[in-house]
């Protein structure tokens, strides 16, 4: 069945199908078959991208705010409407099951309804003058500029749609670059604001070469702010980048979660639902639990529980019904597994299950669950961002904290106990963005989401994510 579109590039509300940099194939990692082909930006259509957001923010930020909602609502609609579409191209490019493909889209249309209210309320306040000539001071939110966005390939359109969300909100225009492994889904966002009746101009989408991508776009003075998911040395060097235009930088560059159970925990449910966080999406999300600390006097019941779950995964291709893990998304972090498996067993770990690539073509991976890893092996330190689990047993509470918190990703923690109070305690020394305590379901559109220490700056959705797109500024009004 063919039913991935043909991939274009976008620039002032024009479909580009050929550009001057050439074409890749997009693969379907199920399969290792191409897809299609995907036009890339050259320094020609990155040039024009740039002069329509420009020239697109004149435009966007003196629409009214209600009625950039509508359009931000009538977005989400459609997204809804073409959510069996949509999921299909998700699951082809990208590997995840079609349930997942579809929670993906019904999440991203969440998102785009939350910044359609948030950004038809941005507000200021007035300042009281301290003398009589001055007559008023309004402070006042205004959008930062065109922004230049940057997001993966994990979760192709959800992402998408919270930087879009948030800029289009605020009254910025954008230019936005998928990855090139999964753009369709992010061609199938824009498309549905477009036809929602988004200006030509305030969303232009190319895909290319990252680094030329990123260099002309960063290093050009129209562009005012910067948002990007993705890996920690890529965020450092836009970060750089965007330091020496004083421009606007957000970033959450990923995380290796700890996950505390307590003696008190319910070790089989704790372990049911680790068990689906951590294989969600094939283990490739960000805030996945990864580093598994089990008291251990539920080391045992934890693991088997644990383990048996893992094998009792239905493997394949994702638009099969009932599939519930599929395929890497490409070949090189099947490469990264064998590694990091590699190197944990000689480092002394314990191979539970799986370590092994599945022969049934494609990019499978089997789940993984290693237990006693020391501190040493690279997997401890290092996010392996594909179905590894790592499961060790801990007796000193304090020296527990110390290894979860020992590392320098700090985007995402987790917490099992039933002692409310023990809850808010180390709920609170735990050093990560997000904390969840007795579940993982810990991102939502109203709910900031972003890391401390080299897992991010700064939050995306809720107030906090709109916010990153707003300038604050005072108007002093005196008698004249």
């Amino acid at each position: 069945m063919n039913d991935y579109p043909a991939l274009s590039l976008c620039i002032d509300g024009k479909w580009i199908e050929k550009a001057s940099a050439g074409s890749r194939p997009v693969i379907n990692p199920a399969s290792g078959l191409e897809l299609g082909q995907l036009p890339l930006a050259g320094e020609e259509e990155l040039a024009l991208a740039i002069e329509a957001a420009a020239r697109g923010f004149e435009r966007w930020r003196r629409t009214p705010p209600q009625a950039r909602r509508d359009i931000l609502l009538q977005a989400a609609r459609l997204l809804r409407e073409r959510i069996y579409a949509i999921a299909r191209i998700i699951t082809r490019e990208q590997g995840k099951p079609l349930a997942e493909s579809q929670r993906e889209i019904m999440a991203a249309a969440e998102t785009l309804d939350f910044f359609a209210e948030e950004g038809a309320r941005i507000g200021g306040r007035l300042v009281p003058p301290r003398g009589e000539a001055v007559l008023m001071q309004a402070v006042t939110r205004v959008p930062v500029g065109p922004a230049a966005l940057f997001t993966p390939w994990n979760f192709p359109l959800n992402l998408p749609a919270r930087k879009l969300g948030a800029a289009l909100a605020a009254g910025c225009s954008a230019v936005i670059k998928p990855s090139e492994e999964a753009p369709g889904s992010a061609i199938a966002l824009a498309r549905a604001f477009h036809d929602a009746g988004l200006p030509p101009g305030a969303l232009n989408l190319v895909c290319g070469e990252p680094q030329q991508v990123a260099d002309r776009l960063i290093g050009h003075p129209a562009i005012r702010k910067v948002s990007f998911t993705g890996s920690i040395a890529v965020g450092k060097q836009l970060g750089e980048q965007c330091a020496r235009g004083v421009k606007r930088f957000t970033a959450e560059m990923g995380g290796h979660a700890p996950v505390l159970v307590m003696a008190d925990a319910d070790a089989e449910k704790a372990a049911r639902l680790a068990l689906a966080a951590k294989f969600r999406n094939a283990g490739q999300v960000c805030a996945a639990p990864t580093r598994f600390f089990v008291h251990r006097s539920l080391f045992k019941p934890f693991v088997e529980a644990f383990v048996a779950g893992a094998f009792g995964l239905r493997i394949g291709d994702g638009v099969v019904y009932g599939i519930e893990m599929g395929p890497l998304t490409h070949d090189r972090r099947l490469d990264a597994m064998k590694a990091l498996v590699k190197d944990a067993l000689a480092c002394g770990a314990k191979l539970a299950c799986g370590g092994k690539r599945m022969p049934i073509g494609g990019y499978y991976y089997m789940p993984t669950v290693l237990t006693e890893v020391p501190d040493a092996a690279r997997v401890m330190q290092e996010e392996p961002f594909g179905p590894i689990a790592v499961i060790n047993p801990w007796d000193d509470l304090e020296e527990t904290l110390a290894r979860a918190n020992a590392l320098p990703y700090a985007l995402s923690a987790f917490l099992f106990t039933r002692d409310l109070a023990q809850a808010h305690e180390l709920a609170a020394r735990l050093e990560a963005g997000v904390v969840g305590v007795n579940h993982f379901s810990i991102t939502q559109p109203d709910a900031p989401f972003g890391g401390l220490k080299e897992s991010g700056q700064g939050s995306e959705n809720g107030p906090e994510g709109l916010a990153a797109y707003l300038d604050t500024k005072l108007i002093s009004l005196a008698r004249p």
